[in-house]
């Protein structure tokens, strides 16, 4: 089988989550869908329809995928997949090919034959894509579709669990592992061999199951509560990880994480609360950062959305935060609020801003512009390089393209916070 995912037109209703990278990238559960479906369905090739300005650095991160190419699919059928479809490799095996899968009324997937290729050339590709669903019986599939941002961290704990059970691991030699304090069943707990877990780490599986993988090591004093996942190469210092939390690959952590995806590469070292949250690599969260994620009324939580505040129906939600952004000491972020892209947000000694564009600059209590570019390019080339990781010049040329295409983002931001601090001084509420 090939499989190919494809973005459709609600991609961007994940930013900043996604501006550098595709949807079907973005992880929930144990992993990002693509990983999901690679590691569990035998696949002779696959690819992707993504943003144009996404192509090269996401070429160069994954060299073998064959990305916007119709010609590729006149060499024989492929499976598209959309990639904010949450599902697994069974369900893509007893797969009816002569269908096209719906979830709801969102289409999930749908089997091209090379003849249909055409219709999948130029701008217009998607349209080419309904066009040959619509030309297939229509199926009821299961799993969800991703729809805001926030389903990725509401569905975090279930998923961890179906990928657990999915991989069925062996039960956890407790005998190999003398020192660790285990709550709850040896079957729900994974710990690769190569992890180094000190003594005083109580794990507590009896809400779900607790996955550790390589490399990783979990300082004394830790608790881990599942269903939670933590990544290869991660290094865990004195934590409360609470349930419903995955933790990606080489990651720092320290503090309190609830009910939180960090993507990967994030460096929460210190103290400070992070919950209901997502948080995207190369984020530096300073000493004593810490997030509300539940409304003092208890109400729903309002998330800002393309500029208008939106009501997510929950009532714990956090914050997502883009790649690149450094918190300073002892910052509060507010409860429902978005922090874009290669951003710098300082402690003001208040709450702050709901929206902080990317690219832009909190301090002292007002909004503004952020670091040159150059500046900031500096600086993730440094934190990079300290995790043995390349910052490139396809990665900088997206992070450009990026700041060019998010510039009305920080006028209309701006702008506001100006109307905002003017309505203060007059005494006006709002």
């Amino acid at each position: 089988m090939r499989i190919a995912f494809f973005e459709d037109r609600r991609a961007a209703d994940f930013f900043p989550l996604t501006l550098l990278r595709p949807v079907f990238e973005l992880v929930c559960g144990e992993c990002c869908l693509r990983e999901r479906l690679l590691s569990q369905v035998p696949t002779s090739g696959w690819g992707a329809w993504i943003r144009d300005y996404l192509v090269e650095a996401y070429q160069e991160e994954h060299p073998t995928a064959r990305l916007n190419d119709a010609g590729w699919l006149r060499q024989e059928p492929t499976l598209l997949i959309n990639g904010r479809w949450l599902c697994n490799g069974q369900t893509l095996q007893e797969f009816d090919s002569g269908s096209a899968g719906y979830v709801g009324e969102m289409l999930a997937c749908v089997l091209v034959r090379p003849e249909e290729s055409p219709l999948l050339e130029g701008s217009d590709w998607l349209a080419g894509l309904e066009r040959i669903a619509a030309s297939r019986q229509p199926v009821s599939v299961p799993g969800t579709i991703l729809v805001n941002p926030w389903d990725l961290v509401l569905h975090n704990a279930q998923q961890l669990r179906e990928d657990f059970e999915a991989r069925r691991p062996a039960p956890l030699d407790v005998t190999s592992r003398p020192q660790l304090g285990l709550i709850g069943s040896a079957d729900s707990v994974e710990i690769d061999e190569t992890s180094e877990i000190e003594p005083f780490v109580t794990i507590d599986a009896r809400r779900g199951p607790v996955s550790i993988a390589a490399n990783t090591v979990i300082q004394s004093f830790t608790r881990i509560e599942g269903p939670c996942h933590i990544g290869a190469g991660t290094q865990v210092f004195r934590a409360h990880i609470r349930e419903g939390t995955t933790i990606g690959p080489v990651c720092r952590v320290g503090g309190e994480v609830e009910a939180s995806i960090l993507h990967g590469y994030v460096n929460k070292y210190h103290e400070g609360f992070v919950g209901h949250s997502y948080i995207c690599p190369w984020v530096n969260l300073g000493a004593l950062t810490t997030n509300s994620d539940l409304r003092n009324d208890y109400g729903t939580v309002r998330l800002p959305m393309q500029g208008e505040l939106v009501d997510t129906g929950a009532r714990k939600i956090g914050c997502f935060i883009g790649d690149h952004t450094k918190t300073g000491l002892g910052c509060l972020i507010n409860t429902g609020s978005i922090l874009g892209t290669m951003c710098m947000v300082l402690p003001s000694g208040s709450l702050l801003p709901k929206c902080v564009p990317s690219f832009a600059m909190f301090s002292g209590g007002n909004l503004s512009p952020g670091l040159p570019l150059e500046r900031s390019f500096a600086a993730a080339r440094m934190m990079m390089e300290r995790r043995g990781c390349e910052f490139t010049a396809a990665q900088q040329r997206l992070l450009e393209q990026v700041f060019d295409m998010t510039a009305g983002e920080r006028e209309r931001e701006m702008a506001r916070a100006v109307a905002r601090k003017e309505r203060r001084a007059f005494g006006i509420a709002g």
